[in-house]
């Protein structure tokens, strides 16, 4: 049984700035010896995780913060009337190592996603009177509950973000009980094309102050283009993130993903630019390993009297046809096309994308 779902996605964006660097410039990157337009993992993560579709159909996400006295002060407001005010300080202590009693930063300084049901599930075993004798000890801690992480890992169903991304802990409890190694790999959008970007000399006018020129005056790098989208689903490994869910639960959140990837944009300049687009093409398919089809743009697609969506579309799908040849992949593979573009060989045309959200969670069966 295929074990991995892999997700194809051509999306054209209108002139926009949703990704940028230190620089205020657009993300970029070099694929082919030539520049790309390029929409970071970690934007287009972030955008998914705080959309009102994954709030409706996923649930809860993690709180990511990096101050230990901030989610202090969460955790007592939620759990304070379960647990002694004791017991909460004595498990974020152990949790972070860090002493909750000073305002220090967690793990250094990074950012860290923490789950409200995670601390709850560590509270009751702080709490129970036969594991009072620990103390603080965190060897002795993890050693004492390293054969009920798989009840840890169930926790994880109130923030599903974590089981698809993973999380990485360097000190405290959560360094040998709270790893968790992400079910999905989503790797940067980049242009099928080459981009020359352009420049806004924009100006802002000073309502209360007469004049006949600008009170402010600014540049901002935009371009278009059409970006190529990949992520792949480990299903067993967000299974077992999730304590033990069943094939069918993990593929309807891999339906559910299948509908963000398609529609999910980050929030940068969004209220200058506003290039809401939709997907024009979507494409999963199941497979024994992950396959990400960017070399199909290696060499940029050149422009046509039809733009670059259209050939995109078609030089992923000639590619396509060439991989899932030489490479065996008989899975089951669909895709949603807005265009009259005929799919690839032995790829299973939907009419829309709630048909291909159906298909997903039938495991690829109509």
């Amino acid at each position: 049984m295929n074990n991995f779902v892999n997700f194809h996605i051509l999306i054209s964006h209108s002139p926009s700035c949703l990704n940028r660097d230190d620089m205020n410039m657009q993300k970029d990157a070099v694929f082919g010896g030539k520049r790309r337009v390029r929409i970071s993992s970690q934007s287009l993560k972030r955008a998914i995780r705080k959309s009102d579709y994954y709030q409706r159909h996923i649930g809860g996400s993690s709180i990511r913060t990096i101050h230990l006295e901030l989610l202090r002060d969460l955790v007592h407001q939620k759990l304070s009337e379960k647990y002694p005010a004791e017991v909460i300080n004595t498990t974020l202590s152990l949790l972070s190592g860090k002493s909750v009693a000073q305002e220090e930063t967690i793990d250094g300084g990074a950012v860290s996603p923490w789950v409200m049901d995670e601390i709850d599930w560590f509270c009751q075993q702080i709490n129970t009177p036969e594991n009072s004798a620990l103390g603080t000890d965190e060897k002795k801690w993890a050693k004492a509950l390293k054969d009920q992480v798989t009840g840890l890992r169930a926790t994880l169903s109130s923030a599903v973000d974590i089981a698809l991304s993973g999380r990485m802990a360097t000190s405290g409890l959560m360094s040998e009980l709270g790893k968790v190694d992400g079910a999905m790999s989503l790797a940067h959008a980049i242009t099928t094309h080459v981009v020359d970007s352009d420049i806004d000399w924009f100006t802002a006018v000073d309502d209360l102050h007469e004049s006949t020129g600008a009170a402010h005056l600014g540049t901002q790098e935009f371009s278009s283009g059409v970006f190529y989208r990949y992520a792949s689903l480990n299903l067993a490994q967000l299974q077992e993130n999730l304590g033990g869910a069943t094939r069918q639960q993990a593929l309807e959140i891999a339906a559910h993903l299948a509908h963000m990837l398609a529609t999910e944009i980050p929030g940068g300049k969004q209220h200058s630019f506003a290039a809401f687009n939709p997907a024009d093409m979507v494409m999963v398919n199941f497979s024994d390993l992950p396959v990400s089809m960017a070399n199909a743009f290696e060499k940029p697609v050149p422009a046509s009297k039809e733009g670059f969506l259209r050939p995109s579309i078609e030089e992923f799908n000639t590619y396509w046809t060439k991989v899932s040849r030489g490479y065996g992949l008989d899975g089951p593979a669909a895709q949603f096309v807005l265009d009259d573009v005929a799919p690839a060989e032995k790829v299973m045309q939907m009419p829309d994308l709630n048909a291909l959200k159906h298909w997903i969670g039938n495991n690829g069966e109509v």
